[in-house]
């Protein structure tokens, strides 16, 4: 175990997270809708946001991390203005994080760090599609990761009660 860099947090070296590289693995936009939906609407849209993280490790101290951001805006509750999906992605190494803490280090740190280039390709893409940018509120991925946990245990909790 001494030789994994991601594990070693009582060797004595500085805890690191560096992003390796970043890039848009996938995007879409669509305007289905258009030009009619480009037309001023008599009440404001309602925009639908889902947010997903994944990671997979890639090596020793190497994780990729997925940050996906789904989301829609309609009105009328059922017309669609427009819709996107981004799954923008990132290399990061850690070195020197305790085990304890990896996890939380690579589902909240590394999804902080991809979340500002997202937002701003997301905004990019719907001032392109003919709408005002939309910019997504900032997300609190700590409060993300605990609700997915909990999620999880009530979801092994279940599994146990049916065994």
């Amino acid at each position: 175990m001494a030789d994994n860099p991601a594990n070693n947090g009582a060797q004595g070296g500085m805890p690191s997270l560096n992003a390796l590289a970043q890039y848009c693995k996938d995007f879409s936009f669509e305007n289905p809708n258009a030009p009619r939906s480009l037309q001023p609407q008599s009440e404001g849209p309602q925009i639908n946001l889902q947010v997903n993280v994944n990671a997979k490790q890639l090596a020793d101290a190497d994780f990729e991390v997925d940050l996906t951001l789904e989301g829609d805006a309609k009105v009328g509750g059922k017309e669609v203005l427009f819709a996107f999906e981004l799954t923008y992605s990132g290399v990061f190494r850690v070195q020197n994080i305790p085990q304890d803490q990896l996890h939380p280090v690579i589902m909240i740190e590394c999804p902080r760090l991809l979340f500002p280039f997202a937002r701003q390709m997301v905004a990019e893409a719907v001032r392109n599609g003919g709408f005002p940018p939309l910019y997504i509120d900032p997300i609190d991925f700590v409060a993300l990761y605990r609700q997915r946990a909990a999620e999880v245990q009530a979801a092994q909790a279940a599994g146990q009660t049916l065994s």
